[in-house]
């Protein structure tokens, strides 16, 4: 049976092959998470949970609520930023000294919020309107608080959707043909430091594009006039005439895919012809452009080809991107292959965040779920991009969760203060003495 401070009551448990070794479970006083504790000063630092209490509205209507609602939405996030993606996982963590010290409050000395609590909290006080709407928008001003630091000289927004299997009766939750699966199919728009700027949960039987301007107009409205120039790069499945009015009206320089029909073979047919004599070992690339205007569209655009003849290949590999960038074609095709960044995002999502996992039986409920893993997500790129010592730069958000955040750590109350003793292992001392300075260096200046 479990102790309420987390403690079993069973006692000791023994190992045969050594019989002196004690095995004791001390869930109050033993955490396996210490390392939140630096994405908590950098929340900190930053004043992200802060932002969100501002926000955010207490639906609540009873006076004794023993949680206040930031402290519930800072559970929620550094919760799935180690790792435990589901309510039910509450049911220990609530007893976890580094969590309970995260969350704070009445928590540090006593309890965090229980799974019951938590999931009235995410079912039912996030999916309010107003909340999840200033949900949806805490990202990208997180970001902007990010960017108030180090600002940015210009924007490089990569849109893309993705595959969120779903395994039970979860509301619009739809057979996708694409993906060969019942999912949703959530939409995403990332910058060039990996920061999710926006993000929407779908149906999933609909198109990649669908509803794109919900979700890329918000961002592109935060940064109109701060930044100089903005650059956008989408797949096949945004080549759409409305999405190219609009950036071309906003001023923003784009890259797209642009998928193939006879008549761009044809404007490239000179390229298409089997080369003359022995096949070299390695690729030929060749690289053109040229004006060409859809039924569809209002204007003419620019269209660059790339064709690649790869040894062994009986037919070459092309390729067309619709831009209204200047820049040489084989530079366009560099620029767009890029995107590749925003894909390899995505996995880390789903990888090390989970936000794959919308087991809620609401779309609302879902669509909170994924904000959630959405901030967790940004949470854990702000430290890596602003906060990690070069030995540990190019770690993955996948190893920092597993190297980082997985430092275990002995509990020690004293009458004025509580000291985590933390195992040295896969993390030195010094490299976390430099993460905790390197976020300091983020603090603004005491006002004067």
């Amino acid at each position: 049976m479990t102790h309420p401070a987390g403690e079993s009551n069973d006692g000791s448990l023994r190992v045969d092959f050594d019989r002196r070794l004690l095995l004791q479970f001390r869930g109050s006083v033993v955490t396996s998470d210490a390392g939140l504790l630096a994405y908590r000063e950098l929340d900190d630092t930053l004043g992200l949970s802060a932002m969100a209490a501002e926000v955010l509205a207490d639906a609540r209507t009873g006076k004794n609520g023993r949680h206040a609602l930031v402290g519930m939405l800072r559970q929620a996030v550094f919760g799935r930023l180690a790792g435990y993606e589901d309510v039910n996982d509450a049911e220990r963590l609530r007893h976890d000294p580094a969590m309970r010290w995260i969350v704070g409050g009445k928590a540090a000395h006593g309890c965090a919020a229980s799974p019951s609590q938590m999931g009235r909290f995410e079912t039912r006080w996030l999916t309010e309107g107003k909340n999840l709407s200033a949900l949806s928008d805490l990202s990208g001003q997180w970001i902007d608080r990010v960017h108030a630091r180090r600002p940015p000289r210009g924007i490089l927004l990569d849109m893309d959707s993705s595959v969120s299997p779903t395994h039970g009766e979860q509301e619009n939750s739809v057979w996708n043909g694409h993906y060969d699966c019942t999912c949703y199919h959530p939409l995403f728009v990332f910058n060039q430091f990996g920061d999710l700027e926006r993000c929407a949960l779908r149906p999933g039987n609909v198109h990649s594009a669908d509803g794109w301007q919900d979700v890329l107009k918000p961002v592109v409205a935060r940064y109109r006039g701060k930044v100089s120039r903005i650059y956008f790069r989408a797949d096949a499945g945004f080549a759409n005439p409305d999405v190219y009015e609009y950036l071309e009206a906003e001023g923003i320089k784009y890259a797209i895919r642009l998928p193939a029909n006879r008549v761009l073979q044809e404007r490239i047919g000179h390229l298409l012809k089997r080369p003359v004599g022995r096949p070299p070992n390695e690729v030929r690339r060749s690289y053109t452009n040229f004006t060409y205007r859809a039924g569809s569209w209002t204007k003419p655009r620019r269209v660059v080809a790339k064709v690649e003849w790869h040894p062994g290949d009986l037919y070459p590999r092309v390729g067309f991107i619709v831009t209204n960038m200047a820049r040489p074609a084989e530079n366009v095709v560099a620029f767009y292959n890029k995107r590749g960044t925003c894909e390899q995002w995505i996995k880390e999502g789903k990888g090390a965040i989970k936000w794959t996992r919308l087991s809620c039986r609401s779309f609302a409920a879902n669509a909170v779920r994924l904000q959630l893993h959405a901030l967790a997500y940004n949470l854990g790129n702000f430290l890596r991009t602003l906060a990690t010592p070069e030995p540990i730069k190019n770690w993955s958000m996948t190893t920092l969760r597993e190297k980082l955040i997985k430092i275990g750590a002995k509990v020690v109350g004293h009458a004025r203060y509580v000291a985590f003793q933390m195992a040295e292992v896969a993390l030195p001392r010094n490299l976390f003495a430099d993460i905790l300075r390197m976020i300091a260096e983020l603090r603004p200046p005491p006002i004067t």
